[in-house]
């Protein structure tokens, strides 16, 4: 009886959290600044300890245990509909209790107050002339740091790059989040196979607070992924935030991770631009970087299964809409609203990083 009772606390609790309305500034104050800035550092300096993914480990298990007893119950009960109502059960208050863990651990940073409502934030700055601008900038950003990223060469892909840790800490700090991080080494995942199908570059861990990075991702892309994960494990969940400070991160660091941060923020003001805009931007880039983007599209033609991938960013905007993010998926564009609307220094932040400070 008491177990039963537990287990029906258990889920309880979890449909509360799910529905229960939280105030963003709450949620800021006491989880965020407080709860979450003491547990980040802990948790990811232990996982930095590990050479693997530990979320790996944890997956496995889970995996093996949830077998092993479906398997006893469905022994022990002579016509299975007994042991599969308690396979049903435990499955439930399983999902419950690591729904419980989610939000404590990291997921509740959802809920914290959005970046246009906290940082310095022109809504009329957002213009199609602007984005035509920023697209300019970005092209001629790509032409001048190309050739110096190539000659600086791309740190090793399971290292911490100090440069680009330390200029996350400034981009962190703009973004209004007065706390330190602990970057995460980069780690490879037996998820790789579901990433490179389903176009996932990387991945924070929400329990571990680990950084998981596609063992496909080319150098020059790589800057950016681990800075865009670093980002969530700051406390940005908004993936178009995350985006926008990880953009911030790399565009201040060295001429790799510049051109990395350049490269990414081409692409979406590609997309953001007309498509007489986007001839022209394309036909300014030199060849260096026209070779990288062709190599990134290849590499999504490659590796890419478009059925696995719809199927996998429809979950996914689907998780992102129950965790409070109302675009879902297309709250990755918000990115290009940052860029051109956010005023840091009471200046517009594309003058303040056009040429790397």
């Amino acid at each position: 009886m008491r177990l039963t009772r537990f287990r029906a606390a258990l889920v309880g609790s979890a449909v509360g959290a799910a529905f229960m309305p939280l105030p963003p500034a709450a949620v800021e104050w006491l989880y965020s600044a407080r709860l979450y800035a003491t547990l980040q550092p802990r948790l990811t300096f232990l996982s930095n300890r590990a050479p693997f993914a530990l979320l790996d480990v944890a997956i496995g298990a889970a995996a093996v245990m949830w077998i092993a007893l479906a398997a006893r119950d469905l022994r022990g009960a002579p016509g299975g509909l007994r042991g599969a109502l308690h396979i049903v059960v435990r499955t439930i208050v399983w999902c419950a209790a690591l729904y419980l863990l989610f939000l404590a651990l990291w997921g509740l940073n959802y809920r914290r107050p959005r970046m246009r409502e906290t940082l310095p934030y022109e809504a009329s700055a957002v213009t199609p002339d602007a984005a035509v601008a920023a697209g300019r900038l970005a092209v001629d950003r790509l032409n001048a740091l190309h050739d110096r990223a190539y000659a600086a060469g791309w740190p090793a892909a399971d290292a911490v790059d100090p440069n680009l840790a330390d200029s996350l800490a400034h981009a962190v700090r703009d973004a209004g989040i007065p706390r330190d991080v602990v970057p995460a080494r980069p780690k490879r995942t037996i998820l790789e196979w579901y990433f490179r199908r389903a176009g996932v570059d990387g991945m924070t861990d929400p329990f571990f607070l680990e950084t998981l990075v596609a063992g496909r991702v080319l150098p020059f892309e790589r800057a950016f992924v681990v800075a865009h994960e670093w980002s969530h494990l700051a406390g940005i969940a908004d993936e178009g935030e995350a985006n926008f400070t990880a953009w911030l991160s790399c565009v201040r660091g060295s001429p790799p991770n510049e051109y990395s941060g350049w490269l990414f923020l081409y692409g979406e003001l590609a997309r953001a631009v007309n498509i007489r805009e986007r001839t022209a931007l394309s036909s300014r880039l030199a060849a260096g970087p026209r070779a990288d983007l062709r190599a990134i599209r290849d590499r999504y033609a490659r590796d890419v299964n478009p059925r696995v991938a719809t199927v996998g960013w429809r979950v996914y905007d689907s998780y992102l809409k129950a965790n409070r993010v109302e675009a879902g998926a297309a709250s990755y564009d918000e990115v290009v609203r940052l860029v051109l609307g956010v005023r840091l220094a009471g200046r517009p932040v594309l003058s303040l990083t056009a040429d790397g400070r």
